[in-house]
């Protein structure tokens, strides 16, 4: 078991393909959570997915219930990444059964999602400013999270 990042009803395809190009480059499942801003498919995540989309391990799931009957049906913690949550990331010990989730770039999750998350963790930066972009942020954690886990192993 590794972990692996969810996608919480992204609105915003380049991102969702930037993403899903990290996962095809790490190893690292891509859950998309439905539904999407955008109409999902290899067309609207070309620009930013490039040709790794093909090389990528993304699992779709039609809304956050069938992610989450999934997600405990597997014994998969929820790491929730939230300007709103209180521990730094940085402070965080990740496991290799640990799903990253990030929020939709408009609105984050609503409050009943984020109650399922057995760790909600921030990135801490300057006061006054809102947020990292959320693949900016999605990569920085699952960085820290596969480093924690070793998941690099077997990586060139």
């Amino acid at each position: 078991m590794s972990v692996e990042l969810a996608l919480y009803q992204p609105d915003i395809a380049n991102n969702t393909g930037t993403l899903i190009r990290l996962g095809a480059c790490l190893g690292v499942t891509i859950h998309i959570i439905h539904p999407t801003g955008f109409p999902f498919s290899a067309k609207s995540l070309a620009r930013a997915g490039l040709d790794y989309v093909d090389h990528a391990i993304v699992r779709e799931h039609t809304g956050f219930a069938a992610f989450q009957a999934w997600r405990l049906s597997e014994g998969r913690r929820l790491v929730l990444l939230s300007t709103k949550a209180t521990i730094s990331a940085y402070a965080a010990r990740y496991e290799a059964n640990d799903i990253l989730m990030v929020g939709r770039e408009s609105a984050g999750v609503p409050d009943t999602v984020a109650n399922t998350a057995g760790l909600c963790v921030r990135i801490p930066m300057r006061d006054g400013l809102r947020s990292i972009n959320v693949a900016l942020a999605a990569t920085l954690i699952l960085g820290e999270a596969k480093r924690q886990t070793d998941g690099f192993t077997g990586l060139q």
